[in-house]
């Protein structure tokens, strides 16, 4: 296939992995039993099965992208990987060790950062929380200073620390967490949702920031985030899910080719014109001065932009990434053609 990626078959034969292999899994399984109400008193119990069967191996140092709609199972599959949560079937293990089963042998190893929730303790202030981790990982006094300076300086922190974690916007808090989780030199750092809440300049900064720690420190990341965009620019290889199933292992390029997805180039004009003409583009939709122009999302946006600016009287433009949901729908009706 194009790209160089896949689907993903639904049963898989027992996977082989090497001594590289820093996270594996290997045909995991999540199920959970809920109960809802039926009639007035009586309450039915049904098995929800949040992750089916899930193989794959990241190698160690390897940013990966994890994602998929919500509900897909991503965040359970986090929750396995860390020990949170319990696998209810298969094989799973992070750096030889088996999560469910000694969970505060692995947390020394790894760094986590959930979105919506905080590792920081909500009275107290940025400083105060990084010196309790300091002392739940007995980090050495150097090697946290050091440790910390970095995340401050780099993440821009300084002004913060001094400031109350309940008080922080979201933004804030997600580059204080995402400090906190790195303060013990992880090896593997688990990250959900890692710029939700952040402005533009906060978003390059993180990024900027996880590039060099990928880099420099060789850390495993496994990221997952609905922003195309922060997989575009961090990750060379992505894992979609969707009802528990793995769908698609391979790189960022052949995902968009295999769901036929589109970017969105939204131009603005000096003054109102007739529909743009151009090679591998089609307007979709014009309103005044403002044309939307889809093109394929597996192609560069350069060369497109470069010919509309020569030939027409711009005056701006962005360019939007389609969504995970609308790739994934593409997918599947991709699949359903094939059988």
């Amino acid at each position: 296939m194009a790209g160089g990626g896949s689907f993903v078959p639904e049963h898989r034969e027992l996977t082989v992995f090497v001594d590289t292999d820093f996270i594996e899994l290997d045909g995991v399984e999540k199920v959970f039993d809920v109960r809802r109400k039926v009639g007035r008193l009586r309450r039915a119990r049904r098995q929800v099965r949040a992750v089916d069967g899930i193989s794959f191996r990241v190698p160690r140092g390897e940013m990966v992208g994890y994602i998929g709609p919500n509900g897909a199972g991503k965040s359970t599959t986090i929750k396995m990987l860390t020990g949170i949560l319990t696998p209810s079937g298969g094989r799973l293990r992070v750096a030889g060790i088996d999560p469910a089963r000694e969970r505060t042998r692995l947390a020394r190893r790894i760094g986590v950062v959930f979105g919506q929730r905080t590792t920081l303790w909500w009275d107290l202030p940025l400083r105060d929380s990084y010196r309790l981790v300091h002392r739940m990982y007995r980090i050495p006094d150097a090697r946290f200073r050091e440790n910390l300076e970095r995340c401050v300086d780099l993440l821009d922190l300084g002004e913060l620390l001094e400031v109350p974690v309940r008080q922080l916007s979201l933004g804030q808090r997600m580059r204080g967490d995402i400090a906190a989780a790195l303060l013990h030199d992880p090896e593997v750092l688990y990250l959900d949702e890692p710029t939700i809440g952040l402005d533009v300049i906060s978003k390059a900064k993180v990024r900027d920031f996880l590039r060099d720690l990928n880099a420099e420190r060789g850390t495993t990341v496994l990221l997952t985030t609905h922003d195309l965009t922060d997989i575009e620019q961090l990750c060379k290889r992505v894992m979609v899910i969707d009802h528990g199933r793995l769908m698609y292992d391979g790189p960022l390029g052949g995902l968009h080719e295999v769901g036929e997805s589109e970017r969105t180039l939204v131009v603005d004009l000096d003054r109102e014109l007739p529909p743009i003409a151009a090679d591998g583009a089609r307007v979709v939709r014009v309103e005044g001065p403002r044309q939307w122009l889809a093109f394929p999302a597996a192609r560069s946006a350069a060369p497109l932009v470069a010919r509309i600016a020569a030939q027409y009287p711009l005056v701006d433009l962005s360019v939007r990434e389609p969504d995970i949901e609308t790739v994934i729908a593409k997918m599947y009706a991709e699949k359903r053609g094939r059988a």
